[in-house]
């Protein structure tokens, strides 16, 4: 792996790339260890393949334990440790040279004037545009907290004394501290970048370049770290669900009031502090907060997907009346769009306003249908836009999603109301040539 590492320093051309409107970004972080630089990596990096945007974190610190295979204590980042600084500066060249051209993330500390500056002459040689974030952290309890929760249970302290990991990690940081440099606002008045200062309480932002730039700054103003719980539920089993239909506008059924009142009676014995409920503009969703007794809000953006000439079909219908739309849609769910109606591609983007404000806010419960909740959990649970339209959102469930370290907790609660199946598996054949039969092998029986 080392000799690698030498061999890869051939790998920089002296010839710089010339850098267009839609050059692909290089996303530097910048910051001591423990102050949220990973966490927001990762955070980032969900966000932007969840919008269309793909995007790769390269961590420093996997690559590092690669070449050094294994980790005995603090002394390999003393910044005198000459034989570890060419390890560390062979690995970040080894790393960077590996980079492709979409948009990438970089988890690393670059706490250094001349390590930010080695950066910058790489993508200009390869012709990205860079940005900087860096996260400044003082308060000893959101430190302490990040060390707790995430460094001493790190590949480098495994099978290690908790206690005595912290402590080595402390004298990291201590290292590290020795050669900080902080983006200099004078100085570094050409780069552009943001500056978090502990975990949101206040940003700086400079010479923001283009749209994904701005996007990026939008969203990481938008993140938090508070402790709190997202609550995602669809609503009642609906009369359209009843017969099989997709789409529509009706009420909910019988078994339908029966889950919202039942869900009224969960959410109650949660005792959640300063609860917000939205819903939909739809009669389901409205229906089943009603239930709850709590004041609600309606976001239009929280409607079904619009199935277009679909619309109040059931598939069995759709195989009859438009046998090559269902096979399309099948061939590629996420991208098709129904004629006069979305995809589910659409339906991300039309979502976006409520992650954004649902990562400003606390403890919400989103009352929604199942193609929005799918959208949601894909956001939430960072899977791709191939597996986003196959999850599984069961009527009369509520799932309860709580922020840990680098993921969300998932706990999912069925409230014990019988309700219809409205799952319907990836099919096999999905050639527009198939039988009728074929084509509706994997619709639920239980209509």
């Amino acid at each position: 792996m080392y000799n690698r590492f030498l061999w890869c320093l051939s790998c920089f051309s002296p010839a710089s790339v010339p850098q267009f409107t839609n050059s692909p970004t290089l996303i530097v972080m910048v910051g001591l260890p423990a102050r949220g630089k990973t966490y927001i990596s990762k955070k980032l990096t969900r966000y932007l393949n969840w919008i269309g945007v793909p995007t790769k974190v390269f961590n420093l610190g996997q690559y590092r334990r690669e070449a050094v295979q294994s980790y005995k204590s603090f002394e390999f980042f003393r910044p005198d440790n000459e034989e570890a600084m060419q390890i560390r500066k062979y690995v970040m060249t080894f790393l960077m040279s590996g980079m492709s051209s979409s948009l990438q993330v970089f988890d690393a500390t670059n706490t250094t004037r001349e390590r930010r500056v080695s950066i910058v002459s790489f993508a200009k040689e390869k012709g990205y545009k860079v940005f900087f974030v860096e996260s400044i952290c003082d308060d000893p309890d959101i430190i302490a907290q990040n060390i707790t929760d995430v460094k001493v249970s790190s590949p480098d302290y495994l099978n290690c004394d908790k206690e005595e990991a912290l402590a080595d990690f402390l004298k990291r940081i201590e290292c590290y501290k020795q050669t900080y440099v902080p983006l200099d606002d004078e100085k570094d008045r050409r780069l552009s970048y943001i500056k978090i200062f502990n975990v949101g309480s206040r940003y700086l932002v400079n010479c923001v370049r283009d749209h994904i730039q701005s996007r990026i700054v939008y969203y990481l103003m938008n993140i938090h770290v508070t402790p709190r719980s997202i609550y995602l539920s669809r609503h009642g089993e609906s009369n359209m669900n009843l017969l099989g239909c997709i789409g529509g506008d009706s009420g909910l059924s019988p078994r339908g009031h029966k889950y919202a009142t039942a869900l009224g009676t969960f959410i109650k014995s949660q005792h959640i502090k300063d609860l917000k409920v939205w819903t939909s503009h739809m009669k389901r969703t409205i229906q089943t907060a009603e239930h709850l007794g709590i004041p609600y809000e309606q976001w239009k953006a929280l409607n079904e997907i619009d199935a277009g000439v679909c619309e109040e079909l059931t598939y069995e219908e759709i195989q009859d009346n438009h046998p090559e739309e269902f096979a399309l849609r099948d061939q590629d769910k996420y991208r098709y769009r129904y004629p006069k109606g979305e995809s589910y591609e659409d339906l991300v983007h039309r979502l976006e306003p409520v992650i954004m404000e649902l990562e400003r806010q606390e403890n919400v419960l989103v009352v929604c249908h199942q193609a929005v909740m799918r959208c949601l959990l894909a956001y939430l649970l960072d899977k791709t836009a191939d597996e986003l339209p196959y999850l599984k959102c069961p009527l009369h469930t509520v799932l309860k999603l709580t922020p840990v370290a680098y993921g969300c907790k998932v706990e999912h609660v069925f409230l014990n109301v019988e309700a219809v199946n409205t799952h319907r598996e990836r099919p096999g054949n999905v050639d527009v040539s198939r039988d009728p039969e074929e084509a509706l092998k994997t619709i639920p029986d239980h209509f």
